[in-house]
């Protein structure tokens, strides 16, 4: 039995060209994600995948039973593999992400998907406050521009502070080349 599971974090179409909310980068993202799904299943790794969906059809982005909330065809789980629904950032929050990991006995977590500054952040922490050992793949994640106090941070600094906070005290955070290797 694994003691390591792969979990795909909200990458869904509406993170795409054409989708309410995209983010920089999601597509060299989803690439460097398929191929760490890939690695995952041939590894005979757990992929779990989660999916957000906000509570109310007047949200921004992820609207209930929306083709934007649906997981982007590059990393569709199989009929298999599980799918957790969440309404929060934090993966576990009030979703059973926890008790199916602990059902299949796993420690280590590896964590891929969008959007960094959120959900990323907030499943990376929670997994880690958890006790599991985890490991981000930092180009398997994306996402986008910020604003605060009317100054736009872009999305390659907000990642890169984002992966750096991470990497200080809750993940191992290394590239697709560096997993796959």
């Amino acid at each position: 039995m694994s003691h390591t599971a792969l979990i795909v974090v909200d990458i869904q179409n509406d993170y795409f060209p054409g989708g309410k909310w995209p983010l920089t980068g999601a597509d060299a993202a989803v690439d460097n994600a398929a191929r760490v799904v890939q690695a995952s299943r041939d590894a005979g790794h757990p992929v779990i995948f989660v999916r957000h969906e906000f509570t109310s059809t007047d949200a921004p982005f992820f609207v209930p039973g929306s083709e934007g909330a649906q997981l982007h065809s590059k990393v569709a789980n199989r009929g298999e593999e599980s799918v957790v629904l969440k309404h929060f950032p934090n993966a576990f929050r009030e979703t059973g992400l926890k008790a199916l990991l602990d059902e299949q006995g796993i420690k280590n977590l590896v964590v891929i998907g969008s959007m960094s500054h959120m959900c990323i952040d907030a499943t990376v922490r929670a997994a880690a406050d958890l006790g599991y050992k985890v490991n981000v793949i930092h180009d398997a994640c994306a996402t986008r521009d910020l604003e605060f106090n009317g100054t736009t941070v872009p999305a390659a600094q907000v990642h890169a502070a984002f992966m750096s906070a991470l990497g200080f005290a809750y993940a191992e955070v290394i590239s697709t080349e560096a997993f796959l290797g």
